[in-house]
């Protein structure tokens, strides 16, 4: 999908980039599948805030996903959408017998295309398949981690795992992080990758469109007090020190994840190392 440059008429336009949204078909969304979203602005039951730089926002309201796609048979595509809660468009689907639902939309899904979910179904764009009879090297996205739980994995703009292997009761799948684990084949995914791929050439151009978006500002730790955060303080502009988290959390570079983890007899090879400088 294309990116359009706005003309530089005012200073929030200068470097913005956003998206054209041709792919859309411009509806209203589905009132049967919408439900009210309330706000917090980052405080619990008693006002105090517990997460910080969330407030405002434009009001918006939910869009009922259908990630575990258990409704067998052929479903029409009415119309491809944006969602306000999610990077990625979604798809408006009408059965057979009348009834709505909404999926994330895969790449290339236009209106009119027809798709279907359960056993024995070919591997064509936008159909929900298990993963025993997925042709190995597919792209695949909205994949289950558990049966019947619903999609988990892959599921922002421009995302897919690809289906590597099969090894007993266990799919090999290599993620979008570059990791590689073992996912039970009786779990879900559908073929394909989402939507929206160009999400991430995006510029906002000012900061008021962050604060549409619901996120508040955030101050850099170096800029504090010492007394705010550990890398604050100092004469001049000092580099803060080790770079950490305002409770201590060392960052780019420590391990985080507990090695007694469940899950770690199913990792074949870890997510790709950043920052190896």
């Amino acid at each position: 999908m294309p990116v359009k440059k706005y003309k530089p008429i005012t200073p929030g336009t200068r470097f913005r980039q956003g998206n054209d949204y041709s792919a859309l078909s411009g509806d209203r969304p589905e009132k049967s599948l919408l439900t009210k979203m309330t706000k917090t602005g980052g405080r619990n039951h008693a006002g105090k805030m517990t997460n910080r730089h969330i407030g405002g926002g434009h009001k918006k309201r939910y869009r009922v996903i259908d990630f575990k796609r258990e409704k067998e048979g052929t479903a029409t595509v009415a119309s491809i959408q944006y969602d306000p809660n999610r990077t990625a468009f979604i798809a408006l689907l009408e059965y057979g017998d009348g009834e709505k639902s909404y999926i994330i939309a895969p790449d290339k899904l236009v209106v009119g295309d027809t798709i279907k979910s359960g056993r024995g179904v070919s591997p064509d764009l936008g159909n929900c398949m298990f993963l025993d009879e997925i042709p190995l090297g597919s792209a695949i996205h909205a994949i289950e981690m558990a049966p019947g739980k619903g999609a988990a994995i892959a599921r922002s703009a421009g995302t897919y795992a690809t289906l590597m292997g099969k090894e007993g009761k266990y799919a090999i799948i290599k993620m979008p992080s570059g990791e590689t684990r073992k996912i039970l084949m009786s779990c879900r995914a559908v073929i394909g990758t989402t939507s929206n791929s160009d999400h991430q050439l995006q510029v906002l151009g000012k900061a008021g469109r962050k604060r549409w978006l619901g996120r508040r500002p955030r101050v850099r730790g170096v800029a504090m007090n010492p007394v705010d955060h550990p890398m604050g303080g100092g004469e001049g502009r000092a580099s803060g020190g080790h770079p950490r988290s305002r409770t201590g959390i060392m960052a780019k570079g420590q391990k985080t994840r507990n090695n007694k983890k469940y899950s770690s007899q199913l990792i074949i090879s870890k997510r790709k190392k950043r920052n190896k400088k």
